[in-house]
């Protein structure tokens, strides 16, 4: 796997190369250098909304809320740095977050929110790609292949939701000892931990609807958040659409990040996304590339906050709870 990440990260850096040489190199960084004082704007705004909301969704996918929110929002920033940056395919990343969580919350306890998280997550994408896919029915170029690829790409999602809800079912985590084994959590004594970790999800399903819908809806919102953040970004760079328009973007952003998850940061992926889709929309091919370069500047910014936190954070973690996932009390 690390060897694939690599060759892939190596396929994507070139991939983007080529994108920026044949789409009027010029023409990409003057619209980036305008931006000025405003790409600071677009650095924490509203990024730094969407990571509230989507720690929410996190918060609510613990069996009982006992890790304040501040800690709870540094942890995640650190483990989407991993999830960015290592060779795990957006799985190492989440067992950082749990690690992260030892002497907080037992072990068993924080892989089943991470889980749930994870889950609800998939299923917050899902539906902002539904309401993209409304969208580019209502307000679409007629013309255009992009509700076809919404469809497909929508399909991928539910399919992947699906097989990820059954895998939980059945009791899918025998492999999680071997993982932590190799992050240096050891092996043996975590089978008993994933016993209680399969039971936790399985009484989590059955008897949290609540913090399970709210889980889902605020990581919707946040994937909602995501359409503001793309008008703002266009509107900086000289690209004036509709929100619809950008709602339409970013869906289809995410759902080639959701597909391309292999490559690291789906590095030349997504940009070349961006590009067919704003040739799509009857948009210069350049101003895809630039969308897409700006939205690394802001990624790079927070990868390197997320390792600081993690830096900060990971002397505090020491020491881990123990003691099975019980049904949460009444607050």
């Amino acid at each position: 796997m690390k060897i694939l990440r690599a060759v892939l990260l190596v396929v994507g850096l070139a991939f983007l190369g080529v994108l920026i040489a044949k789409n009027d190199p010029e023409a990409i960084f003057a619209s980036i250098t305008q931006l000025s004082w405003r790409l600071g704007v677009l650095v924490c705004f509203p990024f730094l909304l969407v990571t509230a909301f989507d720690t929410l969704g996190w918060h609510f996918a613990f069996l009982r809320s006992r890790v304040d929110f501040p800690t709870l929002l540094g942890v995640r920033m650190a483990g989407e740095a991993f999830n960015l940056t290592t060779p795990t395919a957006a799985v190492g990343g989440e067992f950082v977050k749990a690690w992260m969580l030892r002497g907080r919350v037992p072990l068993d306890e924080a892989i089943l929110s991470v889980v749930v998280a994870k889950t609800t997550i998939m299923i917050g994408q899902g539906l902002f790609l539904l309401v993209g896919t409304v969208i580019t029915w209502n307000a679409g170029p007629q013309d255009s292949r992009l509700l076809g690829w919404m469809v497909w790409l929508l399909a991928l999602e539910v399919l992947a939701i699906v097989g990820f809800l059954i895998a939980q079912i059945r009791g899918g985590f025998g492999w999680v000892p071997g993982l932590l084994a190799r992050v240096g959590l050891g092996r043996s004594r975590h089978g008993e931990t994933v016993a209680r970790l399969d039971r936790g999800l399985a009484w989590f399903y059955s008897n949290e609807p609540r913090r399970l819908m709210l889980s889902i809806f605020f990581h919707f919102v946040a994937w909602l958040l995501g359409s503001l953040e793309a008008y703002l970004m266009l509107y900086f760079l000289g690209i004036h659409v509709s929100l619809a328009t950008a709602t339409i973007i970013e869906a289809l952003g995410t759902a080639v990040r959701f597909a391309t998850f292999l490559v690291p940061a789906s590095l030349g992926a997504l940009e070349g996304g961006y590009v067919a889709t704003f040739t799509a929309l009857g948009l210069a091919p350049s101003a895809g590339v630039a969308f897409g370069l700006t939205r690394r500047v802001r990624e790079l910014v927070w990868i390197t906050v997320g390792f600081i936190v993690f830096a900060l954070i990971r002397p505090k973690a020491a020491g881990e709870v123990g003691g099975p996932v019980k049904a949460p009390q009444p607050d």
